[in-house]
């Protein structure tokens, strides 16, 4: 499997409600930053880490989030994921839509690495 069809992997096992699948593609010393701004910012290190202070969070505030990708880029060690968050938040009841790309490193068919960049300020417009 190429490391497009890893990331690509990834994204389909959290669509389909696997995440211990998702998970089990990520390194146990993965970097997985949250860009600032995000209400999960933050570099978080391995797969629980990663679980916890993202998913988890991310199902307890946010209803129906999805992530929409276009386009997976790249198929080096370096890959792309280009895509548009949609959900509501429920402590407001106010839906978002953000653009985002997320970058992939990828070594001996896990991810080591991951950094997202997102627009931010339409999250924080659902959030307030």
């Amino acid at each position: 499997m190429s490391n497009a069809d890893i990331v690509r992997s990834f994204y389909n096992s959290v669509e389909g409600g696997d995440l211990e699948g998702a998970l089990a593609l990520i390194a146990d010393d993965c970097a997985w930053t949250e860009m600032d701004g995000f209400p999960y910012r933050g570099t978080y290190h391995g797969p629980d880490a990663v679980r916890d202070h993202v998913f988890v969070r991310i199902v307890g505030d946010w209803d129906g989030f999805t992530l929409t990708v276009d386009d997976v880029l790249g198929d080096g060690e370096l890959v792309a994921g280009v895509g548009t968050y949609s959900a509501t938040y429920k402590a407001t009841g106010k839906p978002m839509k953000a653009r985002v790309v997320h970058v992939w490193r990828l070594r001996d068919g896990k991810v080591v690495s991951f950094e997202q960049f997102t627009d931010t300020l339409r999250v924080a417009e659902a959030m307030s």
